[in-house]
């Protein structure tokens, strides 16, 4: 082992683990904060519209991670595609024109919709379609929250996700996570000041605008720093081939989010913000109790499955891992279950304390949860983009239809059957796919 870490790339791997590491336990930290202290000034209602536009812009964002970084990064580390070399500014100036214009496009589409939504003509014979006309009308202070945190999309692929990809390339994700634990910590104090100042709730989002902002300002001048200047070109060839490549994962990704989303969507049409916003408030702490779980995952994938080669190792080791992540789960959820009241009050207040029930009962779901994250690194292992499309869209299929038939009965715990039998039926693809891979 000390053999191990005197090695540089295992020392550098090492540290940037523990950055990672660092970095998200902040940003829990940070984010049940504020969640906390919107709650509390907002109230139900509002902290439920709050919450929903939150979704909206979390299902919309994945629609700008064109050329992810399981593209992106290799071609930094190879030089670009095979046989097509290029140089960095070459090869981050594509990437960076590609993102952007789609992420231009997300926010131009994103506001029509808005406008469409809240203007007055749905009264008008231009729209019959009553199914049409309902959804595609939104609540004004939901309409405005978007809006704003939709300006964070022309930020945050562009700029941070570029950057981000060359850091990675280096393995070296210090400057990201030190500049995201910064701007998280700034922007938690700027909310204090805007609720002590009884600030209106559209200003609340235009602070998320300038955290993504900051950030892409802080690692843009990063880069000219270590590099000189921004030496970033458009290459025609290349900008094609990464508007192509990694698509599959890409329509995966986006599946993944709004499979994760689902509940929260299917659940604003039958129940009213108020109520929305309660079972938001308990899917807040879940949702980072289950991030915070499935980091395990990530940690030790590179070391017990991308880099094992042996066959009987390997199934060794995910079944191991599989075990090990299930305990984690059922005793971390047992725990919270158990505090489930305690928790609820002491981090929303009192307003909120019809979410207990809500809360005690998700916790749960960060077993299935779990479970699917282990037999994922298999599938990522070898690259099966059809095996991670096809999971998703079937999660997708099979939480839609329990939340159509159990959300009007049961309304919050109808939300979570569906995502809990989403969930089952991801990891029943995994495990399939496992068996019949490292069968062969």
């Amino acid at each position: 082992m000390l053999k191990r870490l005197k090695n540089a790339d295992v020392a550098k791997a090492v540290a940037n683990l523990f950055w990672l590491g660092l970095e998200r336990l902040a940003q829990i930290a940070v984010a049940i904060l504020v969640s906390g202290l919107l709650a509390r000034y907002f109230g139900p209602d509002v902290f439920g519209k709050w919450q929903y536009a939150n979704t909206l812009l979390l299902v919309l964002a994945p629609i700008t991670w064109v050329c992810g970084a399981e593209i992106l990064v290799p071609t930094i580390v190879h030089g670009g595609p095979p046989g097509q070399p290029r140089g960095l500014g070459t090869i981050l100036g594509s990437a960076f024109a590609l993102r952007f214009a789609v992420s231009a496009a997300a926010l131009l589409l994103t506001l029509a919709v808005l406008a469409l939504g809240t203007a007055d003509v749905w009264g008008s014979t231009w729209l019959p379609h009553a199914w049409l006309r309902s959804r595609l009308h939104f609540d004004p202070l939901v309409a405005a929250m978007v809006g704003a945190l939709a300006v964070t999309m022309i930020f945050r692929e562009p700029f941070v996700g570029v950057i981000n990809a060359w850091l990675q390339s280096m393995t070296y994700a210090k400057p990201q996570l030190l500049t995201s634990m910064a701007s998280a910590v700034i922007k938690a104090a700027l909310v204090v000041l805007l609720v002590h100042g009884a600030a209106p709730p559209t200003r609340f989002a235009w602070l998320w605008v300038l955290e993504a902002a900051a950030i892409g300002a802080v690692l843009v001048a990063y880069y000219r720093a270590r590099h000189g200047s921004l030496d970033w070109h458009v290459d025609r060839t290349l900008f094609r081939h990464f508007s192509r490549a990694g698509t599959v994962f890409w329509l995966g990704l986006i599946c993944m989010y709004l499979f994760l989303k689902l509940d929260r969507l299917v659940l604003e049409r039958y129940v009213s913000f108020a109520e929305l916003g309660r079972y938001s408030a308990a899917q807040q702490i879940n949702e980072n109790w289950i991030t915070l779980a499935l980091m395990l995952a990530q940690t030790l994938a590179p070391a017990f499955v991308y880099r094992i080669a042996d066959i009987a190792q390997l199934k060794r080791n995910i079944w191991r891992l599989t075990a090990l992540t299930a305990l984690v789960m059922i005793v971390g959820a047992a725990v919270l279950d158990l505090l489930g009241g305690f928790i609820i009050l002491r981090v929303f207040g009192p307003d909120y304390a019809a979410a207990t029930g809500i809360f005690r009962l998700a916790v749960w779901l960060s077993v299935p949860a779990g479970i699917e994250a282990i037999g994922n690194l298999v599938v990522l292992k070898y690259q099966a983009k059809f095996v991670l499309l096809a999971k998703w869209l079937l999660a997708l299929a099979v939480a839609l239809a329990v939340d159509i038939a159990l959300i009007p009965r049961f309304g919050g715990r109808g939300a979570l059957l569906g995502l809990a039998a989403g969930y089952l039926a991801a990891a029943a693809v995994n495990f399939y796919y496992i068996r019949l891979k490292l069968h062969q």
